[in-house]
């Protein structure tokens, strides 16, 4: 999907999967019906997006910037991104509540 993939979360309709490319600054966009790239969010002047969640109602993605110290609030629809200064190494956001019971040990990893 890209360099240095490292987060996977569904969108909330399931159409969609969101995998942070931490080492290039992306997001991919992969529809779950063709298994294909649909498209790619680019960070606006480089990032890092780490690990996060979907907002209840599916329209951004909140995801840690960790090597940049930021946080990113990405539109689901538009890919529009938004840059929020956060403190040193933002390895990941939780966002309640999630689809599923039980944490299986990492950020949106729950069943």
């Amino acid at each position: 999907t890209g360099k240095g993939a490292h987060g996977l979360y569904p969108s909330r309709d399931s159409k969609f999967l969101y995998v942070t490319n931490r080492g290039e600054g992306t997001v991919s966009v992969i529809d779950f019906a063709t298994n294909k790239i649909v498209k790619k969010w680019t960070i606006p002047g480089g990032g890092s997006p780490d690990m996060g969640g979907v907002s209840v109602d599916g329209k951004m993605f909140w995801v840690g910037g960790r090597y940049d110290n930021e946080v990113y609030a990405i539109n689901t629809e538009t890919g529009v991104t938004t840059k929020i200064k956060a403190g040193k190494g933002p390895h990941g956001l939780c966002l309640w509540p999630q689809p599923g019971r039980y944490s299986l040990g990492h950020t949106g990893i729950l069943r």
